[in-house]
């Protein structure tokens, strides 16, 4: 069975779409049940009925962190993501040359994929290091 680039990306994007489904399961707030009729809704409104952006992180189920906490969480996962990618990419590569029985075509082949999925490693973690050194500058700068 051959397995090409296109299909490894397309079944690890599956995997990561599933996996990332259920690790944000437990946000969604489907069980809340609805207010009873008459009842206050500036509770979830942020309104006077609480403390404010804490009431309403709270009813939400969102956090209430400074927005340069949540995109450093948003980019960190992103580029954690990729490098995963970018790792599995490496070890096809690898797989494919311990399997080629000496045919020269399959070792270019799985040469050329390692040597791509170091690159790639390379550029996701350079963008993790400017992104770090950023958002770090940024939440100084701002606070």
């Amino acid at each position: 069975m051959k397995l090409s680039i296109a299909k490894l990306v397309g079944w690890s994007a599956t995997a990561g779409a599933t996996a990332t489904t259920f690790a944000l399961a437990p946000f969604a707030k489907a069980q809340t049940p609805a207010p009873a009729a008459g009842s206050d809704l500036d509770f979830f409104f942020g309104g006077d009925s609480g403390s404010g952006k804490d009431a309403f992180a709270g009813a939400s189920g969102l956090g209430n962190q400074e927005l340069t906490t949540t995109i450093a969480s948003i980019i960190n996962t992103a580029l954690s993501f990729l490098g995963i990618v970018a790792v599995v990419i490496i070890l096809y590569g690898g797989f494919l040359w311990m399997t080629s029985g000496g045919n020269d075509d399959k070792v270019k082949q799985a040469k050329k994929l390692m040597i791509s999925g170091v690159i790639g490693l390379a550029i996701i973690l350079s963008s993790f290091a400017i992104a770090t050194f950023v958002i770090g500058r940024l939440a100084t700068a701002t606070s």
